[in-house]
């Protein structure tokens, strides 16, 4: 059941991000910056819900829906065109889903990290 919400949850973060990160001008794009960390905190929350397989199945969403939104549609409009912000939203977005696989195991370890012994 969690894995199934992880994979809902990359599907409304994967589209989430992909309409905003347009935002901004061309010297910053705020709305990018929001979207790669929006992708980061769900990634964590993902693997902190239940481990690995959360955190796989909210990258299939996320992945799933950012190449859906990418395709044209019926009109021919896409939402994230072949340009550089459009690959640097795909790649770096796949790119901090990777991270959050590699962060340390003990971040996410429901044990206390260190125990202080009475009297001491």
């Amino acid at each position: 059941m969690r894995t199934l919400l992880a994979v809902l949850l990359g599907v409304v973060m994967g589209g989430l991000g992909t309409v905003v990160h347009r935002f901004g001008d061309d010297s910053w794009y705020l709305g990018l910056l929001l979207a790669l960390a929006l992708t980061a905190a769900a990634g964590v929350l993902s693997r902190a819900w239940a481990g690995y397989g959360t955190l796989l199945g909210f990258g299939v969403g996320w992945v799933v829906m950012v190449q859906a939104l990418s395709l044209p549609g019926s009109g021919g409009d896409v939402i994230v065109p072949a340009g550089v912000l459009g690959m640097v939203w795909s790649y770096v977005g796949v790119a901090v889903l990777a991270v959050v696989a590699f962060l340390p195991p003990s971040w996410f370890a429901e044990v206390p990290a260190r125990r202080d012994r009475p009297g001491a």
